[in-house]
């Protein structure tokens, strides 16, 4: 069994390509931010930091990408997540076109910044979203239209249900909308390339490091269990283990488990068979499906978000019939990875971005809600600019959107919102 700090037993992990071990912090340091978070929130705020000239100094409680960042499906998809059109009454319609185009240049920013650092992750091009339903093929239409008329120039086109087997070889969905703008990648191998390049750029990384205290003022220290870190600016990048250290926005976040399965390798034409055109796909349940092929053609499958706070007692067992009822022929197909991890709910599916009204000089990005590949990407170039250069019209838009305290504690977080799930499922499944 792995050690509590180390990765998880995931075919990310297994996979990855060599990461750089980085040291406990065992001293007292000062810098212009400290970082809290070694995910893909944290990472590219130091990088975006560093990149405008700032000294960082970055604390991971664990090893970098040991959370939701180097264990998600890899799926780097368009779009801030649900539909940002209901937010115009806090952003106004400005607001709104700018976080549709935000959805669009987050997913540009992702790819720029591998091509500028070099680094490797198997990033490949083509999404496409499957509807479950009539209805939500036609909805697709809308989605192409909007699209189309934001500018967007990449490839978008409909598929047609009796022409699904070009995408997949599954008879379970009534058509698609296919996105070559969108993509999919090795999401360990990202984060910790990126992380590389902070570190080339003189950003301090610190594993096995967490912050037990913070002292807020003018200067903010952070104490860890071997030293100690000033900062004048300090940025939270802990998402869904965030826990006690910040209440005020611990509150707002749910922690809640999502579950992902790797085959064994599989011939090259078999995976070739499954997704002719080794695309990342996506379904429109309440509790969707994710899936793509691997570099090394294994069939990755994602989904089942847990909402009640307990994991499945065996992850393959829980999921397989999952992958059987999308590909019944992998009835003979050995899951040879199995794992979970948390990822951060809101209570509006938007991501919580902003500043402590308290503490003008704390700074934080959280609750993706399962759509963090491509946005903390955005959010963190967004903090790094209101840090570096007071700029904040895009800081603004985001905290700009009202966010819940879920109800009753943490104790009570996680029921209330089961309860609220099933409900929704109810509806999709008698709808």
């Amino acid at each position: 069994m792995p050690q509590m700090n180390e990765h998880t037993a995931s075919y990310y992990a297994a996979s990855a390509r060599q990461g750089t071990p980085y040291p406990v912090l065992d001293q007292e340091l000062q810098a212009d931010v400290c970082v809290v978070g070694g995910g893909l929130t944290g990472v590219n705020a130091a990088l975006e930091l560093a990149e405008r000239g700032l000294s960082v100094i970055l604390l991971e409680a664990r090893r970098i990408g040991w959370g939701a960042s180097g264990r998600n499906g890899g799926q780097l998809i368009r779009g801030i997540g649900h539909d940002v059109s209901g937010f115009a009454r806090h952003v106004g319609q400005d607001g709104v076109h700018y976080l549709k185009q935000a959805g669009i240049d987050s997913v540009a920013l992702v790819a720029r910044r591998i091509e500028q650092y070099g680094i490797d992750c198997d990033l490949r091009w083509g999404f496409c979203e499957l509807a479950n339903t009539p209805a939500q093929f036609a909805a697709f239409e809308d989605e192409q239209r909007d699209l189309a008329e934001l500018g967007y120039r990449h490839e978008t086109r409909l598929v047609a249900p009796q022409r699904m087997h070009e995408i997949v070889a599954s008879d379970q969905y009534a058509g698609g909308l296919v996105d070559m703008g969108s993509g999919h990648l090795h999401p360990l191998d990202l984060v910790q390339g990126e992380a590389r390049a902070a570190h080339g750029l003189g950003v301090k990384i610190f594993e096995q490091s967490p912050v037990l205290r913070i002292e807020h003022g003018s200067t903010v220290t952070l104490h860890t269990a071997r030293g100690k870190v000033r900062a004048q600016s300090l940025v939270l990048g802990c998402n869904a283990h965030l826990d006690e250290l910040e209440p005020r926005l611990s509150g707002k976040v749910l922690p809640a488990g999502s579950y992902v399965v790797a085959t064994e390798q599989l011939p090259a034409h078999v995976a070739r068979a499954l997704i002719p055109q080794n695309m990342a796909l996506c379904d429109q349940k309440v509790g969707l499906d994710y899936y793509r092929l691997t570099a090394d053609h294994r069939l990755l499958f994602g989904g089942a978000c847990h909402y009640s706070g307990r994991d499945p007692k065996d992850i393959g067992a829980y999921m397989r019939p999952k992958v059987l009822k999308v590909f019944p022929q992998l009835a003979e197909v050995r899951l040879d990875y199995q794992w979970g991890g948390m990822i951060g709910i809101t209570a509006n599916r938007f991501p919580q971005v902003g500043r402590l009204s308290q503490h003008p000089n704390v700074f934080y990005a959280q609750g993706y809600s399962g759509h963090g590949l491509n946005v903390t990407h955005w959010t963190a170039k967004l903090l790094a600019e209101a840090i570096a250069t007071q700029a904040s019209y895009g800081l603004d838009v985001f905290s700009s959107v009202p966010h819940l305290t879920f109800p009753g504690g943490k104790a009570l977080r996680s029921p209330l919102l089961a309860l609220g799930m099933l409900w929704y499922r109810l509806r999709e499944t008698l709808g």
